[in-house]
């Protein structure tokens, strides 16, 4: 996006410089990387990121809203309800893509929101080791809000820690060394000293959970929520496991339900420029141009069951339209050159939320290239410059 830079990185670029640095980010936890690390950062021009941050800012109004538990309450999928919600989520992320208008200009358009944890460890190294690779001026940052790697890494223990022992303290997933992010787990565990636990191996004992830790029965007092619970929905074989709906003594970091409450769900409450218009299906009161609009099913997780090229067939299928949105489409600049075909990038802004604040504030980042029809793995097959990153924020 800015021109100067992405001409001078093209230009330095190679892919012995590449395979080198991919390197160093393999060797943070040799082998648990397990997507695509692109070959460049994005670096973002002072005046996008302050509109990200603005439409951010009225997102934050809605969500801080004494009434958004209220508007919220039929988002959460009632077998999957647990107890102990507390006042707001300790972190949420917010994805814009980098898009176009029709008469040619950039802006920000929110593709998803969530609140529910990213790869907060991995990106504190993750943008350093890039950072050095790409050469990146020193009026660039990861961070936003004045944060640095130390005084990020100091706010994310007291996010995930609060004052609770590392030793009871957990980073709660299912099967954890199978998923594609594992290594956020491993970079987690350096940085916090806790433990990646799968819900395999947790001990129910009353309203006590415990786990095993050097052959030690250990109490768990906080968990670190990584779990999707939709993704435990499609799990097989899975065996006995504890029922996380019951009342147990332990504090959710963020709690389950706001990944319901903060998602897809909240977008027909929003009205901002850079958040596509959106309305849940069953409350389409007038015919729209079904052409100009993405199908999204409220409860799934990375792009499934999306449908982008929308149909009356579709709509008609749809037996429950409460639980689905039809939401504007946006459109992708192509604005990332590299070596073959440009390519397409979302931004996912990193927001803490500490105790006693009113509001959460945007503190990081990680970035994704596309050159598919949408961004993730399964649309970038056998491409090159496309996969995880980070953006770089002009400071002044």
């Amino acid at each position: 996006m800015q021109k100067d830079l992405r001409h001078a990185f093209n230009d330095q670029f190679s892919p012995e410089k590449y395979e080198a640095y991919l390197q160093k980010v393999e060797n943070l936890h040799p082998g648990s990387l397990d997507f695509r690390n692109a070959e460049t950062p994005i670096f973002i021009p002072k005046a996008f990121t302050q509109k990200m941050l603005g439409a951010c800012d009225d997102i934050l109004e809605v969500i801080t809203a004494p009434n958004f538990k209220q508007l919220t309450e039929r988002s959460i999928p009632a077998h999957l309800n647990v107890p102990g919600e507390d006042e707001h989520p300790q972190c949420l992320v917010f994805d814009f893509g980098i898009c176009e208008t029709a008469d040619g200009r950039l802006e920000p358009q929110l593709i998803e929101m969530q609140g529910f944890p990213s790869l907060f460890a991995f990106q504190a190294m993750h943008s350093e080791l890039t950072a050095a690779y790409a050469n990146v001026p020193a009026n660039y940052s990861p961070y936003l809000n004045g944060y640095t790697k130390e005084t990020y890494i100091d706010l994310l223990k007291e996010i995930i820690l609060a004052d609770e022992n590392p030793e009871n303290v957990i980073l709660l997933e299912i099967f954890p060394e199978t998923q594609k992010t594992r290594i956020d787990f491993y970079c987690t565990e350096q940085l916090l000293g806790i433990k990646t636990v799968c819900l395999t191996s947790l001990i129910a004992e009353g309203k006590d959970l415990f786990y095993m830790k050097d052959g030690l029965k250990t109490r768990v007092n906080r968990i670190y929520n990584r779990l999707i619970f939709d993704d435990l929905q499609q799990q097989k074989d899975l065996g006995p496991v504890i029922d996380l709906t019951q009342p147990y003594n332990v504090t959710w970091v963020p709690h389950p339900n706001w990944f319901y409450r903060i998602s897809k769900f909240t977008l027909p409450f929003i009205q901002n420029p850079y958040v596509p218009e959106t309305f849940f299906l069953d409350e389409m009161i007038a015919p729209v141009n079904l052409a100009d609009y993405v199908l999204k099913p409220l409860f799934s997780f990375a792009g499934m069951g999306v449908v982008i090229d929308v149909t009356e067939e579709d709509i008609e299928a749809i037996k429950d339209p409460e639980n689905w949105i039809l939401q504007k489409k946006v459109h992708y600049a192509p604005v990332i050159k590299t070596p073959s075909e440009p390519a397409k990038a979302e931004i996912r802004l990193f927001y803490f939320w500490k105790k006693g604040d009113r509001k959460p504030v945007a503190v990081h980042n990680l970035s994704r290239l596309s050159k598919g029809k949408m961004i993730g793995t399964r649309y970038n097959k056998d491409k090159d410059w496309v996969g995880g990153a980070v953006a770089f924020f002009e400071q002044h």
